[in-house]
């Protein structure tokens, strides 16, 4: 079962812009660290932005720092993340992933995979030149 669920991915020009989408059917996200990651075939997945349960911390890779911004609504059980000034290095598969959390302050590297207990199917993002 599908713990969660991305959408907004599409293709779109160089320097365009999306909003990405990640819900839960089943868990409360309220209570967990979320994570867009991105992948592109025959690569590792990638960390990009990370959100604490409460929406207070927010991190973000160097890649995206600037361009990308996360956000979430606890009460619509929705994190989401707008991508500006796309590139056609942003293009990728993109994951968001959940991570129990009892603080709120991300304690360790939240680029670390493993940690991680629920992940979605993943949204393309595709960015032509």
């Amino acid at each position: 079962q599908t713990q969660l669920v991305e959408s907004g991915g599409g293709s779109v020009q160089d320097g365009g812009s999306l909003r990405l989408y990640c819900t839960a059917p089943v868990i409360r996200l309220a209570n967990h660290f979320v994570t867009w990651f991105r992948q592109t075939p025959g690569n590792e997945r990638e960390a990009v932005a990370g959100i604490s349960p409460t929406g207070l911390y927010q991190y973000y890779s160097d890649s995206v720092k600037d361009r990308f911004t996360i956000a979430r609504r606890n009460s619509n059980n929705t994190i989401w993340m707008q991508i500006n000034s796309l590139k056609p290095e942003d293009t990728a598969m993109y994951y968001c992933a959940a991570k129990l959390s009892t603080l709120d302050k991300f304690r360790g590297d939240w680029t670390e995979l493993p940690g991680y207990a629920y992940w979605g199917q993943g949204t393309q993002v595709t960015v032509s030149s």
